[in-house]
């Protein structure tokens, strides 16, 4: 199970485990805007909600691994299926708990919406990999189910369900308005770039992505230019909105992260996009996901 858990640097995520646990950032904002409503019962549903997640992630990680066994093979050989050191049997069987574990979960915690959006992330991670859908062989299709789990739908939910928990009704705050809208086009760009370090085994198994059809430097600086607009929007956003950011953490953090992206991808050119270079790029795109959620609560 464990090692399903760990490789999820994957079409998907770079590091599944760290992703969720920074979701947490939106349960933390929803608690500082709410701090009155706080109490330790609500503990053991938030780890059973975390938990869910993490099932969730591992379920979509495992049956991408399963039915992507010959592509990781060239691209990903240290994938725990693709290496052999987890059979196809035992894959089955762990992602078979983990979509299982996290329904019951969520259906006997969350009630039936948020049981349905989980539903929904399960079916759009299934369409993605499995035959005969296997959506990700289109890289419009592909690009849109991640934005759609990975920027609204996890956002939403977690957002959704937390304050749920604290008996509020739902509503769109600015800061969290925000981070969905800056965190759903952030995986657009996740989307277009995730195929940077796999072009090799894609063209070999002839998967059309964006990588292999426009080129690894184009795709590189698309990604970095729509990252940079997204920077930007956030600055303005800053400035025109300071009622509900805070100007003196948002405008020079996102400087910082814009700089530092710019930087990145000068880097990239000058090292003519080799093998080693991308894969770096596209953790560094990681990184800079992460960042957003860290910070995300004190802006």
């Amino acid at each position: 199970m464990l090692e399903i858990l760990a490789s999820s640097y994957d079409t998907w995520d770079c590091s599944g485990l760290l992703n969720l646990h920074l979701r947490s950032s939106l349960v933390a904002r929803a608690l500082i805007e709410n701090s009155h409503l706080i109490k330790w019962s609500l503990l053991f549903k938030a780890f059973s909600g975390l938990f869910a997640l993490i099932c969730g992630n591992g379920y979509i990680v495992g049956i991408n691994q399963i039915y992507d066994i010959g592509i990781d093979r060239v691209n990903k050989p240290y994938l725990p299926v693709a290496a052999g050191d987890l059979s196809i049997q035992t894959a089955w069987l762990l992602v078979i708990f983990f979509a299982v574990t996290g329904l019951l979960i969520v259906a006997a915690y969350f009630g039936p919406f948020i049981t349905s959006l989980y539903c929904l992330g399960l079916f759009l991670g299934t369409i993605y990999s499995v035959p005969p859908f296997r959506m990700k062989r289109f890289p419009v299709a592909a690009f849109l189910i991640i934005a759609t789990v990975r920027g609204f739908l996890l956002n939403f939910g977690v957002y959704y369900a937390t304050r749920a928990a604290l008996g509020l009704a739902f509503e769109w705050s600015s800061p969290v308005a925000f981070i969905t809208t800056f965190v759903t086009l952030f995986a657009l760009v996740i989307a277009i770039t995730k195929d940077l370090p796999d072009v090799e085994g894609d063209r070999k198994f002839q998967i059309s992505t964006f990588a292999t059809k426009l080129g690894v430097r184009n795709i590189a600086f698309l990604g970095s230019g729509l990252l940079l607009l997204n920077y930007i929007a956030s600055i303005f956003a800053a400035i025109y909105m300071p009622q509900a950011f805070k100007r003196n953490l948002m405008i020079p953090l996102h400087t910082v992260l814009a700089l530092s992206l710019i930087f990145q991808t000068w880097v990239l050119e000058k090292a003519n996009y080799t093998k080693e270079a991308i894969a770096g790029f596209y953790r560094f795109i990681w990184n800079l996901f992460y960042a957003e959620y860290i910070i995300f609560p004190f802006i």
